[in-house]
Formats: structure tokens, sequence, C-alpha cells
């Protein structure tokens, strides 16, 4: 008989949480950053409809993740670019076009962010990845992912600007918290739970603020290499790392 591990594994549709995964995960939210800067400022189509565009996206894709009986990988992270790129251009158009600011903005952001972890908790019964089969569970964690991928922008903005480090100083001052979260996994007993979401939201302004570098010109302190081309690069990554990663552990039916 199959064991209900086993069963549970089966109909898990989120990727097992490797190296890989982290790889893919920075590299879809630094895509995320640069594409969503792309076609609202680059292509001129503004953060409004800029956000409308990648939102039509997210919900076409998060219908046919949650309509799917199984993971597939290329499906999974275009949901994850595609919340990537609605929450640069959201939060964009929440402290740029709104005037909220990078803080208050942040602030707002961070307060849904909990209340979205708070209430999967009490629906669900815990915010883990590790064994989310029902639609209720994912639904949850794809809208939690939403907002996180929108504040992460409003951070890595306030960071880079408000608070005066510049984009290199901030994307070294967030690496420099995921080293520590790292290390905290390995040695000590902190909830692996806690520590995964605060690796997975960091991430997120780790990509925006490492994409700025990337993009911006060098008299705001970046590397101005564009976003057309950065993007294309950043995509070209991240098949690469898809196909490299499930072509050799993907079971045969």
């Amino acid at each position: 008989m199959i064991s209900r591990k086993t069963m549970a594994q089966n109909l898990n549709k989120l990727p097992q949480i490797t190296v890989a995964f982290w790889l893919m995960k920075i590299t879809a939210t630094t895509l995320g950053e640069t594409g969503g800067d792309w076609l609202s400022m680059t292509m001129n189509v503004g953060y409004l409809m800029s956000t409308l565009a990648f939102l039509t996206l997210f919900v076409i894709a998060l219908g046919a993740q949650l309509m799917s009986g199984k993971h597939h990988p290329f499906l999974y992270w275009t949901v994850i670019v595609a919340t990537s790129t609605a929450g640069t251009t959201m939060s964009d158009y929440m402290d740029r076009t709104l005037g909220l600011g990078y803080a208050k903005g942040a602030a707002i952001l961070i307060t849904i962010l909990l209340c979205m972890l708070a209430a999967w908790r009490l629906a669900v019964g815990n915010i883990s990845v590790d064994n989310i089969i029902t639609r209720k569970a994912e639904a949850f964690y794809w809208i939690t992912i939403l907002f996180s991928n929108t504040l992460g922008t409003a951070l890595g903005d306030f960071l880079a600007d408000d608070s005066g480090l510049g984009f290199l100083n901030s994307w070294l001052l967030i690496t420099g918290v995921l080293a520590v979260i790292l290390l905290a996994s390995f040695f000590t007993k902190i909830n692996r739970v806690l520590l995964f979401w605060m690796a997975f939201i960091l991430t997120r302004p780790f990509g925006a603020t490492f994409g700025d570098l990337m993009t911006k010109s060098h008299e705001k302190g970046g590397f101005d290499l564009g976003t057309s081309y950065t993007s294309l690069l950043l995509l070209v990554i991240l098949l690469v790392l898809i196909q490299f990663s499930y072509s050799k552990k993907r079971p045969q039916n």
C-alpha cells in the first residue's frame, strides 16, 4: 500500500525546497523587478496599466496552477514571475503614483502580509509549505507570495533611496541578513517555517535591489545595463535553471 506520506508528496504541487529552488527564486524575483520596470518605465506603459497587465497574467497562470493535478515546473515558475512583476508595479503605483512613499507603503504591506499569514494559519492550521495538498492552502500560499513580493519592492526601494544606502549597499545588507538566516537554519533550533518565510520574503528585496543595481544609470549608482537586456538574460537563466533542475529528477509515470 502507498503510505499517507507518499500520497501527500504526490499531491503536493509545489517544488522541494533545495538550493536549486532558492537560485530559481532569486532569479525569478530579480526578473520581476527588471521586467516590471521594463514595461512600466522603459516602455512607458505606466504603473497602473502595467499592474493590470501583470495581474491578468497572474490570475490566468494561478487559475491553471490551482486546476492542475500535479507539479508543473514551468507553470509554477510562471506564477512566481507573475507575482514578482505584479508586485513591482503594484508597489511602485502605491509608493509613487498614489504618493504614499516607500516607508508608508512598506508598513501597509507588512501589515497585510502578517494578516495573510495569520489568516492562513487560522484557516489551515499551519503555514508550512512542505505539505500543501488543498486548494485552500495553495490559494493562501499564492496570495501571500503576491503580497510578499509587493512588499519586497517597497522595502528594497526604501533601503536604496530613503535610507541613503544606495543599490549596492542595500543589496549587500540584505545579502548579509540572508546569510545570517542560512546560518541559523544550520546551527540553531529556530522554527524552520519561520526561517523559510523570512528568507522567502527577503529574497524579493534582494532581487529588487540587485535588479536596480544592474539596470539603473551610473549617475544613480547602477551598472546601466538596461531593463530590456537584463530581463532577457534573467529569463534565459531561469529557463536553463528550470530545465537543468527538473530534467534529472522527475520520475517517469
